[in-house]
């Protein structure tokens, strides 16, 4: 959210003891020791920080800070931070992150959630092309989770129909041999997404292809954000 670089601008400004400490931890990408705030501080020129009681001040943050194995940044934070000044990010787009944030908890399967995670942060660091094929890729694991534990017969039937020489699938690796958009017509012939979801996330996937290979296509915020929340609303509330 914030480059290293930056902080010492920042530290420097006319601003509280929370702002400043909450600015080092936007550094960071994972929870950090007290100790390595103040270190981070003074590298940055604010030897001050030494005598603060950082961890009060931090707890006093009403839910701008959160510890965990150390202190990190929550997304009421983050919204802080930019209302500040320190994310050029988009309220709306900031907003995408923090409804996707929402379904971290709730997905146990940790590659689903590494994927939904790295695309946050993509989309926080406004790498909006990472962004996106991080979180098609969440989105496809999703749904071909979901046909493995409940529709593999149903699907390999259909696959079968449709195509003599498919090899029923028989583990989640099998079903990532089938093209995303074959698959894609699959699961809707199987009446798992609709006909008008299986159209919104074709376009994700030709977006996905578009910035998945080196080309001189522009992406925006807004594309990005518009691209996340298709997938959101489609996928991950729903499977």
């Amino acid at each position: 959210m914030l480059k290293s670089d930056e902080l010492k601008s920042w530290l420097h400004k006319d601003l509280g003891r929370l702002d400043k400490v909450l600015l080092v931890l936007a550094t960071q990408d994972e929870p950090v020791a007290v100790s390595k705030i103040i270190e981070l501080a003074e590298a940055a020129g604010l030897r001050a920080m030494r005598r603060w009681n950082v961890s009060a001040i931090l707890g006093a943050s009403k839910g701008k800070a959160i510890r965990t194995n150390g202190w990190e940044l929550t997304d009421a934070g983050k919204m802080h931070l930019r209302d500040l000044g320190v994310a050029t990010i988009s309220p709306a787009a900031m907003q995408v992150a923090i409804d996707l944030r929402k379904y971290l908890a709730d997905i146990r399967d940790e590659q689903t959630r590494n994927f939904v995670e790295e695309a946050i942060k993509c989309h926080e660091a406004q790498l909006y092309r990472s962004a996106i094929v991080m979180s098609w890729l969440g989105a496809v694991d999703i749904l071909q989770k979901h046909v493995h534990q409940n529709r593999l017969a149903d699907f390999n039937s259909e696959a079968s129909r449709v195509n003599g020489k498919w090899r029923p699938a028989v583990s989640q690796d099998d079903l990532g041999k089938m093209g995303e958009s074959d698959f894609l017509d699959r699961i809707e012939a199987l009446s798992i997404i609709g006909r008008n979801v299986k159209t919104q996330l074709k376009g994700c996937l030709d977006l996905r292809n578009g910035c998945g290979h080196p080309n001189s296509l522009k992406v925006s915020v807004n594309k990005s954000a518009a691209h996340i929340e298709t997938l959101l609303q489609n996928v991950f509330e729903k499977f």
